[in-house]
């Protein structure tokens, strides 16, 4: 992967994740809606197959992604930690905004 890809992907994963769990965090009216379902995100990322599989043939589905993640690069990961740091940075965001008295919806 390139430099310039790299960082933009960070970037990208970074903002369309604050961007997603701060809408979320804001409409549901919860502080860490987002950082409770980004791992399942990302399962559905890293696998390969439907999602229907997770219910058909549960454990051998799981196996699989789970040794996919075991077996992704170092710069995959970074990018995908970087949109978690994305959602936990949504989730303080909103909550230092509704204590300094913003209500929102």
């Amino acid at each position: 992967m390139n430099i310039v890809q790299f960082a933009v992907s960070l970037l990208l994963f970074f903002v369309l994740f604050f961007g997603i769990g701060f809408l979320l965090n804001m409409i549901l009216r919860s502080s860490w809606i987002m950082a409770i379902v980004y791992p399942v995100i990302i399962l559905l990322i890293v696998d390969n197959f439907e999602i229907s599989r997770y219910f058909t043939d549960t454990s051998n589905a799981f196996s699989t992604v789970f040794d996919q993640l075991i077996h992704l690069k170092v710069v995959d990961i970074i990018v995908l930690v970087s949109g978690f740091a994305g959602t936990i940075v949504a989730g303080i965001v909103i909550k230092w905004l509704r204590k300094n008295g913003y209500q929102m919806f």
